[in-house]
């Protein structure tokens, strides 16, 4: 079995901890990434009520495994109330990204719960051992879903290892065991992983979008703003997201102040969503995409790239 400061502290077989991805990572993707032996994490949102937080919670917690539950900072500012939700929930870690995190932390520590928050370059891992934080993700340019674009996870891993002592997870890119092993062998505690999951049965997210996402290679992403303002969703300008190239983000690369205000722009971008339509609308996903070929049960994967990684870790060494 392979151990790190992760699996110790959360008592895990697999150093594997599921992107807490919102509209896709509820309760039961949460609680069927632990069953493998990770720590499965529930994303979310910004229009999430408490009552919705207990429910997913309840559902992750039912296997008697550990899971986490991750928070947007910008979102707490407008909706403390998902801040008291949690707690209540009591879950065994809190992720809190995209904004001035800081201050939350401590509040979590006073409940009794591990915080863990995302850095995108050196000086913002800095900044989070700074704030206390329990672990620290380091997210390359490569991952899915909102982040920054700045460094690669590979450089960005090394140098956030080498600056911080706090336990570092990877992120962004890893999607096989080959992926898994490679950080481990580089000091990693664990991956962070989203993408590899975007396929799996019991995300939240429909067929339609499973399939589409096994349909993609690794050149077919894109990172922008396009799909948040043409959806009018108010994440801070500095982060943009990683999501499957399409029509949509073809026609209005380069014009997201013109976007902003053409209404039917976002009427079209609605419907294509409502629809399904992924020709048009959002699909967030990571470069690793292009390794994400088959559906399998979430259980499945997190096992299997566990053993995959000692079993590549054991003949390299």
């Amino acid at each position: 079995m392979l151990r790190t400061a992760l699996t110790d502290r959360f008592s895990l077989t697999a150093p594997i901890v599921g992107a807490p991805m919102a509209g896709v990572a509820g309760g039961r993707l949460a609680a069927a990434v632990s069953a493998g032996g990770g720590l499965g994490m529930i994303g979310v949102g910004g229009a999430v009520s408490p009552e919705v937080i207990q429910a997913e919670a309840d559902r992750a917690r039912a296997g008697g495994k550990p899971y986490g539950i991750g928070l947007m900072a910008w979102v707490l500012e407008r909706r403390p109330e998902q801040a008291d939700a949690v707690i209540s929930a009591r879950p065994d870690l809190v992720s809190i990204s995209f904004g001035d995190y800081g201050r939350w932390v401590g509040r979590f520590h006073d409940a009794g719960i591990p915080v863990v928050t995302q850095a995108g370059d050196v000086d913002a891992a800095r900044a989070a051992a700074g704030h206390g934080v329990d672990l620290i993700v380091a997210r390359g340019a490569e991952g899915g879903g909102h982040g920054h674009d700045r460094v690669g996870t590979l450089p960005l891993l090394q140098g956030v290892l080498a600056a911080v002592d706090v336990p570092v997870l990877a992120a962004g890119g890893i999607a096989t065991a080959r992926g898994l092993a490679a950080v481990l062998a580089a000091g990693a505690a664990g991956a962070w992983i989203g993408t590899a999951l975007l396929a799996c049965p019991e995300g939240d997210n429909t067929p339609a979008a499973r399939k589409r996402i096994q349909a993609a290679n690794e050149t077919g992403t894109v990172y922008t703003r396009l799909f948040d303002v043409g959806r009018r969703i108010p994440w801070p300008r500095e982060f943009g997201g990683r999501a499957l190239a399409n029509e949509f983000s073809r026609a209005w690369e380069g014009r997201d102040d013109e976007l902003a205000a053409d209404e039917q722009a976002q009427r079209q971008l609605a419907d294509a969503q409502q629809q399904e339509d992924y020709d048009l609308g959002c699909l967030y996903a990571g470069q690793a995409v292009g390794l994400v070929t088959e559906e399998r049960p979430a259980t499945t994967l997190v096992t299997e790239l566990a053993a995959g990684a000692e079993e590549l870790l054991r003949r390299w060494s």
